[in-house]
């Protein structure tokens, strides 16, 4: 299956929000109203992520996605330990222990990969990395569709070379991860419309825009600049099927929090959130290690989170976070698409 060959209706993707936003029920409701829903299998086990794609195909006979974290090379223990120093009187507050052994953490890439050559899923997005040559051609030959994620010209020769079918060029307005290849890499600062362009310069293949997107002049402009469709996460976090909590939906639209900001506190690699107390206290001291540092904050945002500490949580949001609604998330995607439209 190609890109051509899924047939947006709407030119919408629902994108894979890892840690409980995508849920079977937001992916199958996009895919339904003609655009494509993708499960996020980040942090989950195989087992869990055959689970939610047997519960999007009860809901929609429609093509949709599964998006996958390429494992990404160990951190610096010594960093991850005095970063934990440094979050002691944090855990100390919010009374939870922090880990003090981080075992590795490959996000049981190799049995999701069996998972879905077992049973292929239409479309398969990599965030974080590219496949390697003998995992793409085996899902190539099992008939998937593979977009690789990417975040500058480069990134997109190399997921071309690695036999992409499409990409997704995220911007940095986009809510959540910054998908560098590495986790080392400073994430670029071009706008969407003019990271497009650079991308297009150097790739022939079907791009999908995602970044900031959250209403139809912004899914106008990205289709303007050459994107076959836009990638949208946090215009879908209030909708009816998402599976954000109450805080962080209410976050979304608080005066507390105008403004967002690209942080490594909570997981090691970049990534924009809304900006509340947490980053301010210890973005200086956050170190690239991913993902130690998202196991290792995991009690904190854990107790926050049952809490409803708005200051503590990792709020993820992109730049368009106020324009985010409620109501039905194939309502919200027809409206954008019919704006973009207009």
């Amino acid at each position: 299956m190609t890109v051509d060959r899924i047939g947006f209706d709407l030119p919408v993707v629902a994108a894979p929000m890892a840690g409980g936003g995508s849920t079977p029920q937001l992916v199958a409701a996009v895919s339904e109203a003609g655009g494509l829903g993708f499960l996020a299998a980040g942090y989950r086990t195989a087992a869990a992520v055959g689970e939610q794609i047997r519960a999007v195909r009860e809901l929609t006979g429609r093509p949709f996605g599964l998006n996958l974290f390429v494992p990404a090379e160990p951190g610096d223990p010594a960093a991850v330990a005095a970063y934990r120093e440094r979050l002691r009187p944090e855990a100390q507050r919010h009374g939870v222990e922090l880990p003090t052994v981080i075992a590795p953490d490959r996000d049981d890439w190799e049995a999701k990969l069996e998972l879905v050559l077992a049973d292929p899923v239409p479309v398969v997005s990599y965030t974080f990395g590219l496949p390697g040559p003998a995992e793409a051609g085996a899902l190539r030959a099992a008939g998937i569709t593979q977009v690789g994620t990417v975040t500058s010209a480069a990134e997109a020769v190399a997921a071309e070379a690695a036999g992409m079918d499409a990409l997704t060029v995220q911007g940095p307005e986009a809510g959540g991860h910054r998908a560098t290849h590495r986790a080392d890499t400073e994430p670029g600062t071009l706008p969407l419309a003019e990271l497009l362009a650079a991308v297009r310069a150097v790739t022939g293949l079907p791009l999908i825009a995602a970044g900031g997107i959250a209403d139809g002049p912004a899914l106008a402009a990205a289709l303007r600049a050459g994107a076959v469709a836009g990638q949208l996460g946090t215009a879908f976090l209030r909708s009816a099927e998402s599976g954000a909590s109450a805080a962080h939906r209410a976050a979304l639209v608080d005066d507390r929090f105008p403004v967002t900001a690209v942080t490594r506190t909570f997981t090691g690699r970049p990534a924009r959130g809304l900006r509340n107390a947490f980053i301010d206290r210890y973005e200086p001291y956050a170190p690239t290690a991913y993902p130690e540092v998202h196991h290792l904050t995991q009690p904190l945002r854990a107790a926050a989170a049952a809490r409803g500490d708005l200051d503590a949580m990792h709020l993820w949001a992109g730049t368009g976070h106020r324009l985010a609604r409620t109501g039905p998330a194939a309502t919200i995607a027809r409206s954008i698409a019919a704006g973009a439209a207009d």
